[in-house]
């Protein structure tokens, strides 16, 4: 269980990341067109998974733009961009916002997701939602770097991530 903060309170997480260099747990997530999309499909791109709260809250969607930057300039990396929004928010969100250069996933369907990845939120305001963090998968399906934010409210470094890319 790691310790992270919201607004300064403290607040649990059902685990750890995936340690560096072991593989990545699999998942099937929902895209925005209902359909699924498995960690195993995607095998031989490099992936970064920008996971978070909810679309709704100011930090989540600064990042979403963020990350969205960040694939437009990255050529060969994929960004998902993972909840527990409906897939309906996510197309809403990224077609007023214009983000066009990643994929949103929703957990909303698979419960396994949080609980192998160790970001499901045990307690506080947000319990039920993932914790704000970022992995990165290499061609292989091997993690390669974690970052679970410490406070809810901020966003990931983002110079770390670039460092890795």
């Amino acid at each position: 269980m790691a310790k992270i903060t919201l607004k300064g309170n403290p607040v649990n997480t059902s685990g750890e990341l995936p340690k560096k260099g072991t593989v990545a747990p699999d998942f099937t997530l929902v895209k925005s067109d209902l359909g699924s999309l498995s960690l195993k499909e995607l095998k031989g791109k490099k992936l970064v998974l920008n996971i978070f709260p909810s679309l709704e809250t100011s930090v989540c969607a600064a990042a979403l733009r963020k990350f969205n930057q960040i694939a437009s300039e990255k050529p060969g990396i994929t960004v998902l961009a993972i909840s527990k929004d409906l897939p309906f928010g996510h197309s809403r969100f990224c077609s007023t916002e214009g983000i066009k250069n990643l994929i949103t996933l929703s957990g909303f369907r698979d419960r396994s997701f949080g609980k192998n990845y160790g970001i499901d939120i045990l307690d506080g305001p947000f319990e039920g939602l993932y914790a704000r963090s970022v992995v990165i998968i290499d061609k292989e399906g091997k993690v390669v770097y974690t970052q679970l934010v410490p406070e809810i409210a901020q966003e990931p470094d983002y110079d770390e991530v670039l460092e890795v890319l």
